[in-house]
Order: structure tokens, then C-alpha cells, then sequence
């Protein structure tokens, strides 16, 4: 590979992880902002994370009886599309990440269709479309789970054992609750507690990711004058 072309994959991985970072960390400051919208405080342990997204204040009955009225929930559906935009562009862009193979070629287009899967949220609230929402969730939590999973095998060689491990076991904990959450056994941490079980550690693991992508890339033009690999 020419030196040109190993600068520009290089800086495409860059803006990968920090598509990752921005689009992580403006959906926990939406989260926050929205949640604190609501007159009936909003609780991480009886509401879903789609509730904030909500465009009606009416009482909901399924899975678990309550009443939802979100006065933000426009800011919250734009979060979710901005989130999904972003992670596709990341799965897309951080090649240097991943190894070369089936594997990691699979776990990126499902880290990809979990991207998806927010948009479809964002697009479609589950007040205004039932149908489309769920297909959305069920990209985020089946999908996405199973491409974190797949992720801690598909993982360069240079990301450190420990990360390709974390990877893993953040897969199979998201797998497992998304089960828990589908079958309604809770645990004790409630409909939401659960479903946040289910989707937060693929968000975790992308802001991770792309942090550690972000600073190796910083810490390489420092101390070389050239960017380390990212």
C-alpha cells in the first residue's frame, strides 16, 4: 500500500471513531435533556428509551402500564437519527479496526444495520408507527448485539487482548438481557432498567472504541510527527 493511500485510510478511520464519539455522546446529552422535559418525572426503570420519543401524551398499556408525555420528544427523534446516521458512517469508515475475513466483514454490517435500526426509531415513534418502530429496536437490539459479539473476534490484532475480550463480554451481556427483556423477566431492573441492559453496551463500546481511535491517532502525529496506526 502506497503511503498516500495508508494516510487516507488513516484519516478515514478517524473520522470513523469520531463519528462514533459524536454521535454517542449527543444521544446521552439529548437523553438527558429530553427525560427532563417531563412533568411526571421520567424513570430509567419503568419507561422505555423510546418513550422519550413519543409524539402523544396518552397512557400506555403494553408492556408494562404507563402514562408517557414527552414535550421534547422531537429533539429525542432527532438524537435517535443523528445516533444511527453516525454509526453507519463509522462502521463504514473504521477498516483499520477490523480484521480482513467473514467475520469482521459480517460484524461491521451489523454494527451498521443497528445504525439503521436507530433511524427507523427516530423516523417512526412508536405512538405514530407501532410496526416500523419495532423493526427498528429489533435491528438495534438483535442486530447490533450480534454484530458486538461478532466484533470481539473481528477486531485487528493490534486492539489489545483485553478490549477484544471486553468487546465480547459486552456482546454476550446485551444478547442475554435483550432475551430477558423480550421474555419480560426483568430481574428487578424494570422494562426500561432492562431494555437499557439490551442497548447500551454496544454504546458504550462504540464511544470506547473511537476514543482509543482518536487518541492513538492524536498521541502518534505528537510524538512521530507521522499518525501512529489507528
Amino acid at each position: 500500500m502506497s503511503e498516500h493511500a495508508e494516510e487516507g485510510g488513516k484519516l478515514k478511520a478517524r473520522i470513523g471513531y469520531l463519528a462514533w464519539v459524536v454521535g454517542v455522546v449527543q444521544f446521552f446529552v439529548m437523553h438527558v435533556i429530553v427525560e427532563s422535559a417531563w412533568v411526571r418525572p421520567y424513570s430509567w426503570a419503568a419507561n422505555n428509551i423510546s418513550d422519550l420519543g413519543n409524539a402523544h401524551c396518552a397512557v400506555q398499556p403494553d408492556p408494562t402500564p404507563r402514562y408517557i408525555c414527552s414535550p421534547e420528544h422531537a429533539l429525542m427523534n432527532g438524537s435517535f437519527i443523528v445516533l444511527g446516521a453516525l454509526f453507519v458512517v463509522g462502521a463504514a469508515l473504521t477498516g483499520a479496526l477490523w480484521r480482513r475475513g467473514a467475520v469482521a466483514a459480517t460484524a461491521r454490517v451489523l454494527v451498521a444495520g443497528a445504525g439503521a435500526g436507530f433511524v427507523l426509531a427516530g423516523l417512526a415513534p412508536s405512538d405514530l408507527d407501532e410496526n416500523q418502530h419495532v423493526l427498528g429496536a429489533l435491528l438495534i437490539m438483535g442486530t447490533g448485539n450480534i454484530g458486538l459479539l461478532l466484533a470481539g473476534a473481528g477486531l485487528a490484532d493490534d486492539v489489545p487482548r483485553s478490549l477484544r475480550r471486553a468487546t465480547l463480554l459486552l456482546g454476550i451481556v446485551a444478547i442475554a438481557a435483550f432475551g430477558c427483556f423480550l421474555s419480560e423477566h426483568y430481574l428487578g431492573l424494570g422494562m426500561g432498567g432492562m431494555e437499557r441492559v439490551a442497548v447500551f453496551p454496544l454504546l458504550v463500546w462504540a464511544l470506547a472504541v473511537g476514543v482509543r481511535g482518536l487518541c492513538r491517532g492524536l498521541n502518534g502525529r505528537s510524538s512521530s510527527g507521522s499518525p501512529s496506526r489507528a
